[in-house]
């Protein structure tokens, strides 16, 4: 063969033949990933994968599909494909140099499973040449998730409670005024016998003589309007005041009225007189204001508004008359049924009580079932009251009948759908069913009620925001609270917060272990891991899978 044929051919089968040939796997160490291990937040296993492909091993006419798997038992999830391509193929993937070679930077999502703890990031390469294809061997890149977010539960969250409004003492006070005329201190017949002292009377012989009420004070105070001297208004109201004082003593004997009774004077009215002047219409209040605020003097005061001599006339007809009183006033307690009481009929008789009486009777009792019980009464024979139901699906929500506390939730908000505490309540439902924006909605709707901020904390933690989730608790002392506290990575904090639950279970003792592992505490470790698993035997097992004890022995926890 002529050899100035033969060279060209030579170089055309080489190229042809390096073409043609197949990429070699890749090696882990070519690739980092980021968190590792993984973790969860908001519920997904979020990565970041940088890697690179070496130099002279990108083909130039092939294109590579590079898919993250998460592997698990029983299965394996994808993650999201992205797409290199060499240099002589036209695309709009990220090219890769063959004699350079090329960095990659992938991000990808895996939604959670639990399955999931005890798993291993792989990345899968299908490579594409012309019309053939072909897989290149997976690499491991990552092992295992730490799923401690997850311990975050909307469960343990405390439904609101609509309040009853059950006052066993209502104060009830009752008063009269007496006039009299200008520089007298008898009592008028014509003012005795007026409707409104009568009804005082009327009214404080009728709590003496109630089983269920108290008159805890009767008290008279007498007054001078301050158009005269003080020494001749002293007298004056002294003298109104013991007037009424025979007068009450003399009522309260006949009616069979046992009463404490306290008595005082005043005797120039200047407050009362610059209340009724600023609500008077006299064309000129605001001057005798100013009169009242210049002058501190009594009688000054008094000479300056009389020197007004046709605003005074004015006064004298319509402000000072009303000024020369006596008070008479009664303070009577009405006291309730007692606890037993309420209790007895909430049991026997409940549509003897009021709806608030019958609320009330609830929060005597901590069975659960119980206060289902009186709830439901409470729905039946008062139906129009939202609370009754609300209060009703507060106790399913922490029985763990989270279809009950949804039915009777939603009633409640038939009944009153602007119901702060019904709105919290569907908030925890949605929270329940990781919908999460339904469930923001909700609370902020629900301003004002206590249970809202644990709430919050929960969501913002479902959502990945632990930072939020934290200010959201604030001092709370909850597992949740604390959980928070230790994705923030503030462990003595979370430490403090587990310390001062009030009612520690199996997760708060799970939390403290975790709390140890990562202050490298390996007694805390397993002290509160045993502690944890002898409420719950189930710890056990989550423990052994959990990579935040990957580096102690928990070999003897079962």
């Amino acid at each position: 063969m002529n050899k100035k044929l033969y060279l060209p051919l030579l170089l055309a089968v080489l190229v042809a033949f390096v073409g043609c040939k197949k990429m070699g796997g890749l090696k882990a160490e070519y690739f980092t990933v980021t968190p590792n291990p993984l973790e969860v937040v908001g519920g997904e296993v979020p990565a970041t994968i940088t890697g690179q492909f070496p130099e002279k091993y990108f083909n130039k006419k092939a294109t590579v599909v590079v898919t993250p798997y998460l592997v698990y038992e029983g299965g394996e999830t994808a993650g999201t494909p992205y797409t290199y391509q060499g240099e002589k193929v036209v695309g709009n993937d990220q090219t890769i140099s063959y004699k350079l070679g090329g960095n990659i930077t992938m991000k990808t999502s895996f939604k959670y499973i639990p399955a999931m703890r005890k798993s291993d990031l792989y990345l899968a390469f299908k490579v594409s040449q012309g019309k053939k294809s072909y897989d290149l061997p997976r690499v491991k890149v990552a092992e295992g998730v730490l799923s401690t977010a997850e311990i975050c539960d909307p469960n343990s969250l405390t439904p609101a409670l609509a309040a009853d409004k059950f006052q066993r003492i209502i104060k009830e006070n009752y008063q009269a005024d007496i006039l009299f005329l200008i520089q007298q201190a008898n009592l008028r017949s014509e003012e005795l016998k007026k409707a409104e002292v009568q009804d005082f009377q009327s009214n404080l012989k009728d709590a003496a003589a109630a089983p269920n009420k108290k008159i805890t004070n009767v008290n008279i105070s007498s007054y001078a309007s301050p158009d005269g001297g003080v020494k001749l208004n002293t007298t004056l109201a002294e003298n109104r005041e013991n007037a009424t004082v025979k007068y009450m003593k003399g009522q309260m004997k006949n009616n069979n009225v046992e009463a404490d009774m306290t008595a005082e004077f005043t005797a120039q009215d200047w407050e009362g007189f610059q209340e009724l002047v600023s609500k008077s219409n006299i064309q000129d209040k605001d001057l005798i204001l100013r009169v009242l605020s210049m002058y501190k003097d009594p009688e000054q005061r008094e000479q300056e508004i009389k020197n007004m001599s046709s605003t005074f006339q004015i006064l004298a007809e319509e402000i000072l008359p009303k000024l020369r009183y006596s008070r008479i006033s009664a303070a009577i307690d009405v006291i309730g049924k007692s606890d037993e009481e309420i209790s007895k009929l909430a049991a026997s008789d409940p549509k003897s009580l009021t709806v608030d009486e019958l609320l009330y009777a609830a929060t005597l009792t901590k069975n659960p079932s119980e206060k289902a019980a009186i709830y439901k009464k409470a729905t039946e024979i008062y139906p129009n009251d939202y609370r009754g139901f609300n209060n009703l699906g507060m106790v399913n929500f922490e029985q763990g009948d989270l279809n009950g506390a949804e039915n009777n939730f939603k009633k409640a908000a038939k009944v009153n759908p602007n119901s702060p505490e019904v709105q919290m309540n569907l908030g925890l439902i949605d929270l329940t069913k990781d919908e999460l924006n339904s469930a923001e909605q909700a609370f902020g709707k629900s301003a004002g009620v206590n249970e809202l901020n644990d709430a919050l904390g929960v969501l913002y933690m479902q959502k990945g925001d632990y930072t939020k989730a934290v200010r959201a608790f604030g001092d709370s002392k909850t597992n949740n609270a604390a959980l928070a506290q230790i994705l923030t990575k503030d462990y003595n904090k979370a430490k403090n917060t587990l310390s001062a639950v009030s009612e520690p279970n199996a997760t708060t003792y799970y939390l403290m272990a975790v709390v140890g592992a990562r202050t490298n505490n390996q007694k805390a470790v397993t002290d509160n891991l045993k502690k944890a698993v002898s409420l719950d035997s189930n710890m056990a097992q989550q423990a052994a899978t959990d990579l935040e004890f990957a580096k102690y022995d928990i070999s003897s926890i079962k």
